[in-house]
Formats: structure tokens, sequence, C-alpha cells
């Protein structure tokens, strides 16, 4: 689970046709009249308030090029760019007319319910639609499924597959004569020249079904583990380690499709807390085919055990040697194993424990040189990173020793960007100086002379080349929209693209405020007041926290759609108060896991507690008229909070988990433990059980097509609702995602949210509320179910 980003996996329909004198216009004075902020409809238009951003970031192997696919705010015409690390400058590498057949946007195709989940799992997952060749002289692009293999000196593209069947996950083998792919979960490889005939490295039989995966990721690894690939080739090319996922004893739940003459039912595996686990075993395979060799580690021997224990991370150490990171169910203990391919034998390197939960991250890498490996851990009760080495010569002689820790102190490292070996230097993302911050830092491997790089404050997230002397850095900050930058490794950049401009003076800007917890902890907050309000005048007060594990929301960065729908609602006249509490990432192992084994409680006593100390300390804010609203683990906190409190009016609830047994073995299991193990925990965090004290009018939202929290959430919530006798509302997207995705759905959504808040919060009439909304004539509706 992840908290939503508006701005983020908007499915484009046609764009709406907005004048551009009236959208220039609408951006002049956003202070001084509310009529002239950007309204709903023109925050959730295609491209947004600020333009699309680059899509599928990457480098050349060489890293002397930077390439981004750019799109028009429809998203229906692009072209692949390139930056030239010796000048600064884009170019166009792949122009509109090509990149429209090799790498087609998403948002364009069919409308089958299934589709609209793809579409939208490629853009949440980031799912790369082009790929570089080792020798940066060459591209394979995703087609929709159908790859082509594209050079760059002619310009000219050859299509390598064809058929019904979509190829997923390409490659290039390591020296670029090849390709792989995955394909009705199985693996292949083809020749890029000569014959060029496809083999097919694994084999599933008619009676495995869609049961057995080899190489290809399942829906809870790919949400949970952030696991994007599930097989590697070997650096010289010669074999290929893969993950088998045997899914038989995973249950299935049903996705409908309502909007067809005859609804339609797709099974999506699916393991709920406590529900088994796919069986996995990891294989190693010839390239050229043959038999596979399934790799010998202890807790994935046996079957009985395959399913109480996850592989979230896998790779070569070298030719001959696999690295293999073996997660117990528990998530409390993460080992790593080395594994000699020619011989099976297994040796433990490493095995990392801590007795609340172990996040996975991909800060392991092993140095080119050899002999080393960087490693992150909280085990000192924040995220550092730290170095340790083995007998490169003989990498299974004996476990891994630790060299030394890398980075340390009251600051959280946020991720392993970059490594520079031959300067002996790597660089990291960290919050060091301001928790609401992310800025990149290089330290030494000696663990010397280590330094700020980026110079703004604000969020910068930085992409390192294999080589090379130069990285990308994507900066905003909260009033600053995100712009794009080509850096060298000292620190000077080069602006190579920028958002849409948003000057100060048309918005208001929000207050950082500190709040302290019920144990001292400090409680980061974040306060937008009313521009035109008073300073006699009351004002109501709308809680939007996320309270979920491993998030932030209070934090110096753009938060684009978001930011604007919030400027809309206090220029309604309604304060927004977003906080977080203990239990949310970023600040260190306490505060991330004060809320082990019970879902909610702390969460609401932190809010409460921070609401508190703000109607204390801001006068103008309105105690008898507060409302929540939130998405995802937001809305379950909403649905949470109005049935164990009294004090709010109104609440909207997006997608809420309303059960925890309800939702996937890896997120739930991690913090609330099995079910069979903490009962009481469980039943304490249902809001289904809390239904007969709902307090205040609550309108839960959903989409139909919910992979990731599922409809039954909202449906047996809306059953205990009725069996208590209580009135709520029910607002249903169908065919629709977590994301509820898409310029109409996403107006109607938050015109909807608006108003439930201008009339219980500020008594407006229905009259009111409709003529606050511009008139919305969805481009290209056909009207109808259909």
């Amino acid at each position: 689970m992840r908290s939503t980003s508006f701005g983020q996996g908007v499915e484009a329909l046609k764009p709406l046709r907005l004048l551009l004198v009236v959208f220039i216009a609408c951006l002049c004075c956003l202070a001084q009249d509310a009529a002239k902020l950007p309204s709903i409809p023109e925050i959730f238009a295609p491209g947004g308030v600020t333009g699309r951003e680059p899509e599928t970031v990457k480098w050349s192997p060489d890293g002397t090029r930077l390439s981004y696919v750019l799109r028009d705010d429809s998203g229906d015409h692009g072209q692949l760019y390139y930056v030239d690390v010796t000048n600064g400058k884009p170019a166009v590498l792949v122009a509109t007319e090509k990149l429209a057949s090799l790498s087609p946007p998403e948002n364009i195709g069919g409308k089958q319910n299934k589709d609209d989940r793809e579409r939208e799992r490629r853009s949440r997952y980031s799912i790369a639609g082009y790929h570089w060749a080792s020798d940066s002289k060459h591209l394979l692009f995703d087609s929709k499924g159908q790859l082509w293999y594209y050079t760059l000196e002619s310009g000219t593209g050859v299509q390598m597959t064809s058929g019904a069947d979509p190829s997923g996950d390409p490659k290039f083998s390591p020296e670029g004569k090849r390709i792989s792919y995955v394909r009705k979960h199985n693996l292949y490889v083809r020749s890029l020249s000569g014959d060029s005939r496809e083999s097919e490295l694994t084999f599933t039989t008619e009676n495995d079904g869609d049961n057995i995966l080899n190489g290809e990721v399942d829906w809870v690894y790919e949400e949970e583990l952030g696991v994007r690939s599930n097989y590697f080739w070997s650096p010289d090319g010669k074999h290929i380690a893969y993950l088998q996922m045997n899914e038989v004893q995973v249950p299935e739940y049903p996705i409908t499709d309502y909007i067809p003459d005859h609804p339609t039912v797709d099974h999506q595996k699916y393991p709920y807390a406590g529900d088994p686990n796919p069986e996995v075993r990891v294989g190693v395979v010839d390239a050229n085919g043959g038999k596979t060799h399934w790799v010998n580690i202890p807790g994935l021997t046996g079957k009985q055990n395959r399913n109480d224990y996850y592989v979230p991370r896998f790779g070569w150490v070298n030719k001959d040697v696999l690295y293999v990171q073996v997660l117990n169910r528990d998530q409390n203990q993460l080992d790593i194993y080395f594994v000699d391919t020619p011989t099976g034998r297994s040796q433990l390197m490493l095995s990392e424990k801590d007795e609340a939960w172990l996040l996975v991250n991909d800060s392991f890498r092993i140095l080119q040189s050899g002999g080393k490996f960087l490693w992150e851990s909280w085990r000192d009760g924040h995220t550092h990173l730290y170095l340790y080495s083995f007998d490169k010569g003989n990498p299974l002689n004996s476990a891994a020793k630790l060299d030394r820790q890398l980075t340390s102190g009251n600051y959280e490292v946020t991720g392993l960007d970059g490594i520079d070996e031959a300067n002996g230097t790597i660089f990291y993302t960290s919050n060091e100086g301001d928790d609401r911050q992310q800025n990149l830092f290089s330290v030494k491997l000696d663990g010397t002379n280590k330094q700020r790089v980026s110079h703004e404050d604000g969020a910068h997230k930085a992409s390192f080349p294999e080589q090379g002397k130069y990285y990308a850095d994507t900066y905003s900050a909260l009033l600053t929209p995100p712009r794009m930058q080509l850096c060298s490794f000292s620190g000077t950049c080069s602006v190579f693209w920028t958002s849409r401009p948003v000057t100060s003076d048309q918005v208001v800007r929000p207050q950082f405020v500190d709040f302290t917890a019920d144990d001292g902890t400090i409680l980061h907050g974040e306060l937008l007041m009313p521009p035109t309000a008073s300073p006699d005048q009351k004002v109501p007060v709308l809680m939007n926290p996320y309270g979920g594990p491993e998030s932030q929301e209070v934090h110096d960065h753009w938060g684009g759609a978001s930011f604007f729908f919030d400027q809309i609602l206090a220029h309604d006249g309604i304060a927004v108060l977003r906080v977080d509490n203990r239990g949310m990432g970023y600040r260190g192992k306490k505060f991330a896991t004060a809320l082990r084994h019970e879902f909610g409680r702390v969460e609401l006593n932190d809010q409460l507690t921070a609401l508190d100390q703000a109607l204390n300390r801001f006068l103008q804010l309105d105690g008898n008229r507060l409302g929540w609203w939130g998405w995802s683990y937001g809305g379950f906190m909403t649905s949470y909070a109005l049935t164990h409190s009294k004090r709010f009016k109104a609440g909207v609830a997006v997608a809420p988990v309303t059960d925890w047994h309800n939702y996937d073995s890896i997120y739930t299991e991690r913090y609330m433990g099995l079910p069979k193990d903490n009962p009481d925990g469980y039943r304490s965090g249902s809001v289904q059980l809390a239904a007969p004290n709902l307090s205040g009018h609550l309108l839960v939202v959903h989409g139909t097509s919910d992979d990731n929290v599922h409809m039954q959430n909202t449906m047996q919530l809306a059953q205990a609702f009725i069996n208590s006798g209580k009135q709520f509302e029910l607002l249903v997207f169908p065919r629709k995602t977590h994301g509820i995705a898409g310029p109409v759905p996403r107006t109607v959504l938050f015109e909807r949210i608006r108003a439930v808040f201008d009339s219980d919060l500020l008594g407006w009439s229905a009259e009111k509320i409709a003529a606050s909304n511009p008139p919305f004539s969805p481009s290209g509706s056909e009207g109808g179910g259909r």
C-alpha cells in the first residue's frame, strides 16, 4: 500500500479544450481572488496546471546521454529526448512519428476492464517503455507487449515479437546480441542477428494454468516488496537466474466488470493476511536452453516451507555466484546467501534481525572492484549505510565482515543513488538537517569527507549512470513545481526541463507547524489558513492525514494536484491541517514502530493531540466544525476517526481498508503480525466492528476494479452500517482501480469531496456549491453507461 498521489497515474481522455488566454488569466491572481484559482477540472485536466513531467528517465550505459520521454498535455504525442553531458542541452533522439509506434502512450488503446488495470499498473510502477543496449547505440522498445529493436544511427526499427500474447520485462543480454522477455509466464531468449528464432527457456503445462510464474512478478511482490523483475542475466551472458512462483494455493479475488450487457469477472491471485503465499524457489538455466538447476538454500529447499519465506532480491555476484536475499514471513529476519551455481553450495553471508520488522530496499550493491558490498540497516535506530567485505577470490569462503558504518546520526538515509569507485565515493539521499527535506550527500568509502552535494533546500531525487561524472537531479519544493537538471559530481547543475511556473504570489503559502505527542515526540504538521478570513472570524478545520507506515505527507516538496485542491478549500473558507503521526516514516525506528500490532489507536491519538494544540494556538480555528478525509490508509484513518471519535461533522473515505483481514499478507503482517498471533490487534483495528459508533456524515468512495484495496472492504462496511441502522453515503466508480484515475472521474470525485465539506462545515446551500464550480462538459464523453 502506498499513499495516493493525485497528480500521477491519470488516464488521459481527450484534453479539455481550454482557451489559453483564459488559462493564463486563471493563474495571475490566485491569492487575491478565489474565482481565479485553477478549477477542479483544470487541476485534473491532462497535463494538469504545471504540465507533464518527463517519463522513463534513463542513462545510456556509457554515461554520456540522459534520455527521457516528454509528451504533450494530452499524452497522445511525445518524443524521446536526450541530454548530452558535454553541453547539457536537450535534443530529439526519437521523433514523434516513430515513437508513436515504438512506444505508444498507455492511455491509448482498449477500454476493457483488465486493460484499464494494466495501464494503471504500468504507470503506478513506472514500467519502462524502452531500454538501452550495452553499446549505447541501440534501444529496445516495448510497444504494448510487442518488442522493437531500434538502431539509433539509421533510425530504423525491427519488430522482434508478434502475436496476441504480449511480451513483458524485456532485457538485452550483457553483450547486447540477444534479448530476453517473459510471455505467458515463461522466459524466452531471441538473437538479434542471424537465427532470430526465439528459444523458450522455461515451460509450464496446460495443467499449471496461470499458477506457475517463471521469471514473472506477481501482484503482491510488485506492490509490497518493490520487485520489478524476477530474472537476471549472468555477467558473461551464459545463464539466467530466475524466481519461480507457484500460486496454486493463493486464493483468488473476483474483480467484476459491470459495464457490459453481460458482466465479466477477472480472477486476481491475492493472499490476504494469514493466507498461503506463493511458493518460491530460485533456478538457473542455460541461456541457450536446457534443464533448470534449483538453488539449494535453507528454508527454500523443502516445498512445505517455501510459502513462509520471501525472496525479495537476488542477482549475480560474478559469473558463477548468485546472491539471494531470504526474508522470513514475520519479516524480522533477512538473510543474504551467496550460492555457487556450478556446485550448488551456499554460504550465509549476513543475517539482519529486528524485534519489530525489516524493510526491503535496493541499497545492496556489490562494488565492481569486487570483495565488498554496501548494505542498508536501521539497527542503530535510524536507517544508515554500512560497508562489508568478503573473500573476492572465494566468495563462499566465510561470512561477510563489517568494515565500517558509513553514515550515522539522527536522520534517515532514504536511498543509495550512485557510486564513484574511481574516487572511492558514494552518493546517497537523506533528510539530515530537516526531516521534511530530501538532499543529496556524498561520503568516502573509508567513512570520511561527508558532504552535502545538493544546494537548494527542498526535495532532490538523483539518477546516476553506471559510469560517468554526471547525474540527473529532479528538484521541487513546497512552492516550486518540479524541474530537472544535469549536474556534475561536484554539484554544479544546468536546468534542461522545467514545469510551467507557479509564482509564490499566486497562492497561499502553507506554514509548517510542530506539535508534541503524549510521549514528547515532535510531530510535524502543515497548516493552510483561509486567506480571506478576518482575525476574529472562526474557520472550520479539515484534517487530511495519510497516517500509514513508511509514508510522509508533511514535507518540503511540490504537492501537485493536492496542493491546488487544498488552495480551493482554503479560499472557500476551510483551514486544512495535515499532521504526520507516529507510525509514519522517515523519522527513525522508534517513531515508525509506534503502531506495531495495532493500526488506528496511536495514529488517531496523535492527530487529535495535534488538533487540540492547533486549536489552542490558532484561535481562528473552530473546534466545533471539524472534518476529515483521506485515501487508502488515509481512507481507513477517516472511517476509523468517525467511528472512534464524536468530534467530526463530516468525513470522506476513499478506497479504505475497513478490516485488516481484507488486505494483503506482506504489508499487513509486516506491521500487524499474523491474524492468529494478534487477534486483538486485528479486532481493534476493524472499522466494521466499530460501525455502530459512527458519528457524523460519512461518504465512502471506491472503484469497483480496485485490485489493491478491494471493493469488498467498502461493501462489508456498508453492510455493517446498515445492520447498525447508520446513515452514510456511497459513491462508486465502475471499472476504476485504486487511483480512480482519469480527468473526468477525478473531477467528479473532487467536486463531490469539496461539496461535502462546503455543505457540512461552511453551511453552503446546494445552489451556492453548484455556482462555485464552473460548467464542466467532458470532452469526448459519449454519455450513457457504456
